[in-house]
């Protein structure tokens, strides 16, 4: 069975964005992936967008999307980053919580080390989430 992952934060723009188009790239498809905000805004953090561009991930098929029960019920593993008590819980589902920085405002100079760890963590959720599925 493939896991499907919902990356959640309050604005599906910047951290939650990154760690999906991230995601997807390592995963190639052996992972499902999502992402969502509990109040989205109404586009994409540029300075992510750049820093992900800079990687060689293109981001221009992605938009913030507002969190539907059915995406948070649908997903084995829900990641929140920063949404606090805006962030449902359902009890079925496994809920991790990276602390990472808004990179809401900052110049891509400061993303980049938000970029960074989140890929050290989506890298480490994958190889777990590969190593329990076989």
């Amino acid at each position: 069975m493939t896991p499907t992952v919902l990356f959640l934060c309050v604005h599906n723009a910047g951290r939650s964005l990154a760690a999906k188009v991230i995601m997807e790239d390592l995963a190639r498809g052996r992972v499902r992936v999502t992402s969502a905000g509990s109040e989205p805004a109404d586009a994409l953090n540029p300075a992510v967008v750049a820093v992900l561009a800079e990687r060689g991930l293109d981001a221009s098929r992605e938009f913030p999307t507002p969190l539907t029960d059915e995406l948070a019920r649908a997903a084995d593993v829900v990641v929140t980053m920063g949404c606090g008590d805006a962030c449902p819980f359902y009890p079925a589902t496994r809920y991790l919580d990276w602390d990472l920085p808004d990179p809401a405002g900052r110049p891509v100079e400061a993303v980049r080390p938000i970029v960074d760890e989140i890929e050290r963590r989506v890298r480490a959720l994958l190889d777990e989430l590969l190593a329990d599925a076989q």
